[in-house]
């Protein structure tokens, strides 16, 4: 049984129309100008302190209520570039551009919280809201990082929400440990002698030993790995040649990795290495891989994840709470928060997947029915981790 904070309830209709208004007007990776001034405008309107241009357009809202610890809370302001294919009234109004993992819904919640604590800061201490720009792809998490996030907000703790289509409305996960993967990107480029199609005996074929280097890539995480990690490798581009009779000179290969332990992490981009070395130099072909490693597992405490799992009871109940959900081989940048500070990161139920639901998915539309829920787990959360104000 869902339990609301009353201050958050009494939002609900209103943090619709906020939901509404970001989703119509959808902006990608630090370019969240529109999103970043109704943010800065809100956050102003409820009495906090505004600060801008950590990350290019990130927002930070300050909330104090005497002498105590410090905690931050985040939500993601951007979007996808995907084309809209919804009919919702609020659809996007910028074609190629759509709100399709529900970072929309997660500033709207993040929001309706400020404004409630706001209203009736019960605790003792310093809330810092930090909406976040950039996290798709682009390491808005790590610029706002690097650009001295916790030197200019020092805080004791940062906590992360993620709505999850296919956990049901009215739950929530988290676990102790790695909750999303480190997620990497590769691109390798052959270069050998091409040739006339008919005539394969007088060039070096690049592409025979890209289709061997995509199946052996495959043997890292089913023999490289131990089985009781987990790895993912995955070839996602193949580029080669533009004609029948022509076997080209030069072939080109992207993908990603996935993995959860840096010891993993090092196995794979090295074992990467050596097999494309070994498999082109057999077939006469140079190789060379670019590995970039993005985004680092996000990877939660014990201590802040109990506390987080106290605050969401509170609102949800403890037996809509599952404490060991799988990890996802999903990415996030909350990561690089995770990385300078104890934390945690949950998933908030957002109902079925299917019906067009699925993050990422062109007929995905945020829950809006979960609102309410997410808000009033921010309330809570502040509650649970800063002390209560004896006035």
């Amino acid at each position: 049984m869902v339990e609301l904070v009353p201050g958050v309830a009494a939002l609900e209709t209103e943090m619709r129309a906020w939901r509404h208004d970001l989703h119509a007007h959808p902006e990608t990776a630090f370019e969240e100008h529109r999103t970043g001034d109704v943010v800065a405008e809100k956050l102003a309107s409820f009495g906090l302190e505004v600060h801008r241009g950590l990350g290019g357009t990130g927002v930070v809202g300050v909330l104090r209520n005497g002498d105590g610890p410090a905690v931050a809370l985040r939500a993601d302001m951007d979007a996808l570039h995907i084309h809209e294919e919804t009919n919702v009234p609020h659809r996007s109004r910028h074609p190629g551009r759509m709100h399709a993992c529900g970072h929309d819904g997660h500033t709207t919640m993040l929001l309706g919280a400020a404004r409630c604590l706001a209203e009736n800061p019960t605790f003792r201490g310093t809330l810092a809201f930090i909406f976040q720009p950039a996290e798709e792809n682009e390491g808005g998490g790590r610029a706002m990082v690097e650009q001295g996030l916790f030197e200019k907000f020092p805080v004791d703790a940062v906590y992360g929400m993620h709505n999850w289509p296919g956990l049901e409305v009215g739950r929530v996960a988290l676990r102790p440990g790695p909750m999303m993967a480190a997620f990497d990107t590769f691109e390798l480029t052959l270069t050998g002698k091409g040739t006339h199609a008919a005539m394969p005996h007088l060039g070096s074929d690049a592409v025979v030993a890209a289709a061997q280097i995509v199946g052996a890539f495959q043997t890292i995480p089913s023999r490289n790995v131990h089985p009781v990690d987990a790895a993912v490798v995955s070839v996602t581009q193949f580029h080669a040649g533009d004609t029948w009779n022509v076997i080209p000179q030069q072939v080109v290969m992207r993908g990603t990795t996935r993995t959860f332990r840096a010891e993993v992490q090092d196995l794979v981009e090295r074992r990467m290495r050596e097999i494309a070395t070994a498999i082109a130099g057999a077939y006469g072909i140079e190789a060379h891989l670019r590995y970039e490693r993005r985004y680092p597992a996000t990877v939660n405490t014990a201590v802040e994840t109990e506390r987080a799992r106290a605050a969401a009871a509170r609102v949800v109940g403890d037996a809509a709470i599952d404490p060991d959900p799988m990890p996802s081989m999903g990415a996030e940048d909350f990561a690089f928060m995770l990385n300078e500070r104890p934390g945690c990161y949950v998933w908030l139920g957002a109902g079925p997947a299917d019906g067009g639901r699925n993050l990422h998915s062109p007929h995905y539309d945020f829950n809006d029915a979960i609102l309410a829920i997410g808000a009033s787990y921010w309330v809570r959360l502040a509650e649970t981790v800063l002390p209560k104000d004896a006035a």
